[in-house]
């Protein structure tokens, strides 16, 4: 629409002059209401301050990739912000996935541009060349540890597969294989360390039919009276054509490639394939794939499928059970018949499954949840039981020797968790109780076992003798301090072999001799970035152990030198603060102080926390994290505003805490009281002032950060990204809500700061994605904030981000976060005027 052309109405007819009268006035209209309701434009993305942008432009440190063999890792140096023209690749969304159709792979997938391959025991360092513009894949290796494969992603579109020599470090591409990664393992070796598992783009596939232009039917769901509770999911099938699209780039062709010459052999026919795991013989293949009818309101996971046992040919050699669309599973439910199908991984071919005994109905009073079933090749005898459990199954590992499991089951009523030792080769072994806990309690978490890939390509637990491995974060009131232990599955008595000692952070990366004699570790401290290490025991540590420490001294040899990438974050200073809440609840943050901060100065101040249920006080208040680890500042952060000058309280906690069926219920009262707890014990260090505190969350922290403005002035302005802020539209639940909206309306219109945007007086700032996949947090959350806010007098900006997901990619997208927070901080919490005479402590 143009508001300055000029016309020359002299020669017109009346008629026509008439007509164009009518016109001019209704463009003048248009024109005035363009002016009123049209916000200034913006020509480009905006970026933070000089000093913010050093840090983005920090170089990416390496990751490890270990061998199966483990005497080599490749380190993998990866792309932090990709550029926002990667995000810019075609997307189409289907069925929960997100593809891009000219690779026919994920359409926003992480990738590395650089390997090289270290050596653990002398540590010579072999560069790999790869392709040039290399968009490569995680590497994945053959279980003897002297191949390993991985996928590029080439400018002109397609995936191709790749395979390197550990020895010498070079590649070759396997030329004719075009990789199809839209869904499930797109690249498997198979147990002879020689043939790789592929998933391909079948080679009789035609072109796709362009979108019909003109609708030819309608779109009609139909439900017949029973009750299908469903999540607010999103990027979901509309019509007959995204199932067409969904049909044409998920479909797979299994094939086994030789690593050596390529030659490709088809196994089976095309399909969608969910899971495909080859068995411990090398013989059988599990599979699991989808086929219609689909589901315009559930994502893929839901589709109905067919589970079979295949020889390596494709043909069909046992049936393991036909699944229907899980449209009637209840919320937190599972579906019944067999489930969570998977191999025993120290028998040839030998199926272990699991099967509900409530109907998969979580609210069901039964004796026992679950059983665990499994069934050898030929797979025409009938399945033996090998145990049932009491609560809700949630895992299985195997030992390496013998027929040693571990299985878990939950409680989800307690959130507890209890692991039990069984004999899968005694019939009738009713296990031994070897670990019970809430899974909130971080200080009693005994850790998990270490594993190794066995020479079949499948993962079990490492034993040595009766002993097994446990690795954990260490949680303490004094922080994290991760640790090994070697524990004895008879006395069952754990013995602590290394703790990260109190000036470091150093978490256990893998054994690297079966007795646990030596090992590798990721350690970090405030001044060092992290780097890998190797450790050895040389000696006993005298009474360490009976002080919590470990028993054994070791020496450590360095097996990497990563460098500082940011110096210029050295001067930030940290520490752990704990306090109460009014109710007596412990809570905790880290307090994070800006370069060069003199003490006494009273600060403008940033909490940002993210709200997390529990069951009791005890475990609501137990600390998580370390102030021992190196600080770095990456992402759309919010500590990047100790640059500018604010004091952090970083994971500020927010428990609320409560039965978990009514426990939202104190929702809003409870975050009030920590918020207050915080900013009280901030203010009473000296740090913060109290008049200058401005709040910010991500997801459920933007939740609750619009809820803190809405129910209490005690922050000058607040920060929500990615929130969903009106709960009616999460209606089968939200977070760890059980309930329904209509089994409980109360409390979803009270928990929704929606319902209260006119009480919201304090500056918000509203960032979200517009291509948000997350489940509830639809982009239309924010838009209807947006306009509740503003509609009501409230002072509010809305920034949506184009392309962006639930999280902030693009290189483009951070910078012009960054921009906005700090701009709307400064403004408003900063340099904030005193506050108006009316305003209360708490509303």
């Amino acid at each position: 629409m143009s508001c300055s052309k000029k016309v020359d109405d002299a020669s017109l007819p009346l008629v026509v002059l008439n007509a164009r009268r009518k016109f001019n006035l209704l463009l003048l209209v248009g024109c005035l209401l363009m002016a009123v309701t049209t916000a200034p434009a913006q020509d480009s993305y905006r970026q933070p301050p000089k000093d913010v942008l050093n840090i983005l432009d920090a170089p990416v440190t390496p990751v490890a990739s270990i061998s199966p063999a483990r005497d080599r890792v490749i380190l993998a140096t990866g792309v932090r912000y990709p550029p926002i023209a990667d995000l810019a690749q075609p997307m189409l969304r289907l069925a929960g996935l997100r593809i891009n159709p000219k690779t026919n792979g994920p359409h926003r997938a992480g990738y590395f541009i650089a390997f090289s391959l270290k050596r653990i025991a002398d540590g010579a360092e072999t560069k790999i060349t790869l392709p040039p513009k290399a968009q490569a894949g995680a590497p994945v290796w053959s279980a003897d540890g002297k191949h390993f494969a991985f996928t590029n992603t080439t400018p002109g579109g397609g995936i191709e597969l790749w395979v390197g020599e550990s020895e010498t470090g070079k590649v070759q591409k396997l030329k004719g294989v075009v990789v199809n990664a839209v869904y499930g393992a797109p690249v498997q070796w198979l147990p002879d360390n020689r043939t790789l598992l592929v998933q391909t783009i079948p080679a009789s596939r035609k072109t796709l039919s362009p979108a019909p232009s003109v609708p030819r039917e309608p779109v009609i769901q139909e439900s017949s009276g029973r009750a299908g509770p469903v999540r607010t999911y999103q990027d979901l099938l509309r019509n007959p054509y995204d199932e067409a699209q969904f049909d044409y780039y998920a479909t797979s062709q299994l094939m086994s490639v030789d690593a050596s010459s390529g030659k490709m052999t088809p196994m089976g026919k095309p399909a969608i394939f969910e899971t495909v795991e080859p068995a411990p013989d090398g013989q059988h293949l599990l599979v699991a794939y989808l086929h219609r009818p689909y589901s315009y309101l559930h994502p893929l996971s839901d589709f109905p499928q067919e589970a079979e046992v295949w020889n390596l040919s494709g043909k069909l050699i046992h049936k393991i059970a036909s699944v229907p669309l899980q449209d009637q599973v209840p919320i937190d439910g599972v579906i019944t018949g067999p489930r969570r199908y998977a191999w025993r991984p120290t028998e040839p071919a030998t199926l272990v499954w699991v099967e509900a005994l409530d109907d998969g109905d979580p609210k069901k009073k039964v004796v026992h949840r679950d059983r665990v079933l499994m069934l050898k090749a030929p797979f025409t005898g009938t399945p033996s039981e090998l145990t049932k459990t009491e609560h809700r199954y949630a895992g299985m590992q195997w030992g390496e020797k013998g027929g040693m499991v571990l299985i878990n089951d939950y409680d989800r009523d307690r959130r507890w968790m209890t692991t039990r030792m069984l004999n899968a080769d005694s019939a009738g072994d009713a296990g031994k109780l070897l670990f019970s806990r809430s899974v909130q309690d971080r200080y009693n978490d005994p850790g998990s076992p270490l594993t190794r890939v066995l020479p079949n390509n499948q993962r079990a637990i490492m034993q040595h003798g009766d002993d097994i491995f446990l690795a954990g974060t260490g949680a303490s009131p004094a922080g994290d301090r991760p640790f090994l232990d070697r524990f004895n599955l008879q006395t069952q008595k754990a013995e602590r072999l290394f703790r990260s000692d109190q000036q470091s952070y150093e978490s256990i990366v893998t054994l690297l001799k079966d007795d646990g004699s030596q090992f590798m570790t990721r350690r970090e401290t405030t001044i060092d970035p992290p780097n890998y290490f190797v450790r050895m025991f040389s000696g006993a540590g005298g009474d360490a152990a009976m002080k919590g420490e470990a028993a054994f001294n070791t020496t450590v040899k360095p097996l990497t030198n990563f460098p500082d990438p940011t110096p210029q974050l050295r001067a930030i200073k940290k520490q752990l603060v704990t306090y109460k809440r009014a109710d007596g609840v412990p809570l905790s943050f880290t307090l994070y102080l800006p370069p060069n901060y003199k003490e006494g100065t009273k600060l403008p101040t940033v909490v940002w926390a993210y709200p997390l249920e529990f069951n009791d006080a005890s475990t609501a208040g137990q600390v998580s994290g370390s102030t021992q680890r190196f600080t770095t500042i990456t992402g759309p952060s919010h500590l990047f505003f100790l640059l500018q000058g604010y004091a952090v309280l970083d994971n500020a906690t927010m428990p609320v805490v409560g039965d978990p069926e009514k426990v939202n219920d104190t929702y809003v009262e409870q975050i009030v009281a920590s918020a207050k707890a915080a900013i009280d014990k901030a203010a009473e260090m000296g740090v913060a002032d109290p008049e200058r505190v401005g709040v910010g969350g991500h997801s459920y922290g933007a939740f609750m950060t619009a809820n803190l403005l809405a129910h209490s002035d005690l922050f000058r302005a607040g920060i929500a990204r990615s929130g969903a802020y009106n709960r009616t539209l999460t209606p089968f639940g939200f977070q760890s809500e059980r309930r329904i909206l209509w089994e409980a309306p109360e409390t979803y219109v009270k928990v929704s700061p929606f319902m209260v945007a006119d009480k919201i007086k304090e500056p918000i700032l509203l960032i979200h994605g517009e291509a948000d996949n997350n489940t509830g947090t639809f982009p239309m959350q924010s838009e209807r904030m947006y306009q509740a806010i503003r509609g009501t007098g409230g002072t509010v900006r809305f920034v949506m981000l184009p392309l962006e997901s639930h999280g902030y990619a693009a290189r483009e997208s951070t910078e012009h976060v960054l921009y906005e927070m700090l701009n709307w901080f400064d403004k408003h919490v900063k340099n904030a005027g005193p506050r108006v005479k009316e305003e209360k402590a708490e509303r």
